[in-house]
């Protein structure tokens, strides 16, 4: 349990029957890299974690198992799964009016960028139309009960930025380049509405590109760390990517984490830029990931124009000084560590998965 002073300003620090009540925080996108991370933290804090999946024939939990605990081990199982979706009000509704967190984090999206020319439509009814929803739920539960305590979370994207030149920070303009990235800036602003209309509690963490070894493997930083690890066993010849020139400010989801809990135990809402205010490119990327292993990126990257947006974002760089200021928030982990920390997961992993096809348990799949 977290100290008292480490608890965040909320009714449900309040003693009942001379105890401390854990505080309850419901999570959209709880099986995602980030809501895996905040999963994490929120629970070494002491929280009662709810998180909401969509239901799906196959399992998608496994960046949560290690931490999952049977719901009937009641004592012990402070981390719980509900079905909902973004998509669907009455159940975001049902769960609030159930559960009664006293934080909520809207982590879910259809997050990637490329896809999200791919299908438009539904990544704007998720991630725009999705969060007023969530929003809508969340000032009707807080109407209905009186609970005005209630804080929430929203997760913005650096892609926001798109083509405004860095560095970029809370005042700087946005135009977005991308479905996805329009889709946020909705998110975005619906979010200051319901803060400014109905003086919800509301923040948004306009974070900048956040990697680890739970990244997806279609995100670019996975997919050259994973690749890299099947070819150093053997298992893969050639990666195939698009602009090696595009620059982001890449820090570590589990740093990043800490900073969407901090903006909720300020004493107004306030929206702010998370990032390391480094920026480096994917050639740079390449440059250390390979480098690391005694590899040279060149014998093995292959330049595929399928991969190359339709509209490019081409230098993403945070000022985050806000809030370094005012939530003594800082990053840990820097470029290199965050680079060869998800090249030692991903070689670990591509060792387990060449045992398998050596017993001739799987197929290797190998691209040419």
């Amino acid at each position: 349990m977290a100290s008292e002073s480490d608890q965040p300003r909320s009714a449900s620090t309040t003693p009942v029957n001379g105890e401390i009540k854990p505080k309850i925080a419901l999570v959209t996108g709880i099986t995602g890299q980030d809501g895996s991370y905040l999963t994490e933290f929120l629970l070494n804090k002491g929280y009662e974690v709810h998180g909401l999946i969509r239901r799906s024939s196959n399992f998608n939990t496994q960046r949560i198992n290690h931490i999952y605990i049977d719901p009937h081990n009641v004592h012990k199982a402070r981390m719980k799964l509900h079905y909902a979706d973004l998509s669907d009000a009455s159940s975001l509704r049902r769960w609030l009016d159930t559960i009664y967190p006293d934080e909520v984090y809207n982590l879910a999206a259809q997050s990637h960028v490329a896809v999200s020319f791919e299908v438009p439509d539904y990544t704007a009814d998720v991630v725009a139309t999705g969060t007023v929803r969530l929003l809508e739920a969340v000032r009707s539960h807080i109407a209905a009960t009186g609970r005005s305590h209630v804080r929430y979370y929203q997760a913005g994207s650096s892609e926001m930025f798109g083509s405004t030149p860095p560095p970029q920070s809370e005042t700087t303009p946005f135009h977005p380049r991308s479905p996805y990235a329009a889709s946020k800036c909705a998110a975005h602003w619906y979010t200051v509405n319901y803060r400014e209309a109905y003086g919800l509690f509301a923040c948004n963490g306009i974070l900048f590109n956040h990697e680890s070894p739970r990244r997806g493997e279609n995100f670019v930083t996975r997919k050259i760390t994973r690749a890299l690890g099947r070819i150093k066993v053997g298992l893969q010849s050639k990666l195939f990517l698009g602009n090696l020139q595009a620059s982001r400010d890449w820090g570590f989801a589990g740093d990043y984490v800490e900073a969407m809990w901090m903006m909720l135990q300020q004493e107004k809402p306030d929206d702010y830029v998370v990032a390391t205010e480094e920026s480096h490119t994917v050639e740079e990327f390449l440059e250390v990931a390979f480098g690391y292993v005694g590899m040279n990126w060149k014998d093995h990257v292959v330049i595929d124009k399928k991969y190359f947006r339709p509209a490019e974002v081409d230098n993403l760089k945070g000022d985050s000084s806000k809030a370094r200021k005012v939530l003594g928030w800082k990053p840990k982990v820097g470029f290199e560590q965050l680079v060869k920390m998800m090249v030692d997961e991903d070689v670990d992993l591509a060792k387990r998965e060449k045992v398998l096809v050596d017993a001739g348990y799987i197929n290797a799949q190998q691209q040419p």
